[in-house]
C-alpha cells in the first residue's frame, strides 16, 4: 500500500498540538480546520497522497487536475501559547488499512515536530438538534478527560469511527495525550452551527483568539470543494440522503 508524504518544510515549533480536520458527518472538522487555517494564516508544510484515496481527479475550469489529498499546516503563535499543526484534506482513506496507515504517517511526522497532544473533531448524527448542540468527548486518559468535561462536554459512549476516533486511540498507544470532540449535527451536509461550537471549545482550551464572524466563508469554501468532488450536490438533496453510508465518514 502506498501512502506518500511530501514535506516542503520542517518548522521548529513550540510544544505543538495536532488538530485533525478531515471530512466527516456534518463536515464539522473540515469547516473548523479550514477556518483555523484561514484566520491564523497557517502555512502548508506537507502533503499526503494515498492509494486508499478515491481513484479519480477533478478538473477545474482551466483544465487543471485536482486529486484527493491531505495537507498539514502549521501556525506559530506570537502569544507564547502552544503552536498548532492543522491536518486538513478533502478525503479520508477508503479502507481500514489505509486509515491506519494514514494516521500513522501523520503521527510520525507530528511527533518528529515535538507534538505530544492531539485533538480530533467530528459530528455526532442526531435526528433532532437544538440551537445549542450537545458536545461529546473521549480522551486518551482520565486527566485529559476531566479537562474536556470541564469545557462543558459530555462523555461519549459508543464508537467513534474514522480518523476522529483512530487518532485518539493510536495516539494513546504512542503515549500522546488528547481528546476527541463530537458535536450534534443533523447529517451529511456542512453544518456551520456545529463547526462554530467546535471551534469555540477548541479555542477556549488552547487559549486561541479566533474570529468567527467570517465562518460562513469557510462553510462556502467547504461546500464548493466537496461539490467539485461529487461528495455533496446541494443541501436539499443531502437532507434526503442523510442515511447514505460513505466509508470514509466519521
Amino acid at each position: 500500500m502506498v501512502c506518500t508524504v511530501e514535506i516542503y518544510e520542517k518548522p521548529e515549533l513550540n510544544d505543538p498540538v495536532l488538530i485533525e480536520g478531515l471530512p466527516g458527518i456534518g463536515f464539522v472538522a473540515n469547516i473548523a480546520a479550514l477556518h483555523l487555517i484561514s484566520e491564523l494564516k497557517a502555512k502548508r508544510f506537507a502533503a499526503i497522497v494515498s492509494a486508499s484515496f478515491q481513484d479519480f481527479a477533478v478538473t477545474t475550469e482551466t483544465g487543471r487536475a485536482r486529486s484527493p489529498i491531505n495537507e498539514l499546516y502549521y501556525c506559530k503563535r506570537k502569544d507564547g501559547g502552544r503552536d498548532l499543526v492543522i491536518w486538513y484534506g478533502n478525503t479520508q482513506a477508503l479502507t481500514t488499512f489505509g486509515q491506519y496507515e494514514l494516521v500513522g504517517k501523520v503521527l510520525d511526522l507530528a511527533q518528529e515536530l515535538g507534538c505530544r497532544f492531539v485533538v480530533s473533531i467530528g459530528g455526532f448524527k442526531k435526528d433532532e438538534v437544538q440551537q445549542v448542540p450537545a458536545i461529546y468527548s473521549a480522551a486518551t486518559d482520565r486527566e485529559t478527560m476531566e479537562e474536556a468535561l470541564g469545557l462543558g462536554t459530555k462523555v461519549m459512549v459508543g464508537h467513534i469511527f474514522g480518523v476522529a476516533g483512530l487518532l485518539i486511540g493510536l495516539g494513546r498507544l504512542r503515549n500522546l495525550k488528547g481528546f476527541a470532540i463530537l458535536v450534534d449535527t443533523l447529517g451529511m451536509y456542512p453544518d456551520a452551527n456545529a463547526a462554530r461550537y467546535a471551534l469555540t471549545l477548541v479555542a477556549k482550551y488552547l487559549g486561541l483568539d479566533v474570529d468567527l464572524s467570517r465562518l460562513d466563508v469557510s462553510v462556502d469554501r467547504t461546500k464548493k470543494a466537496l461539490e467539485s468532488f461529487g461528495v455533496i450536490k446541494d443541501v436539499a438533496e443531502e437532507k434526503k440522503k442523510e442515511e447514505q453510508q460513505m466509508r470514509w465518514f466519521i
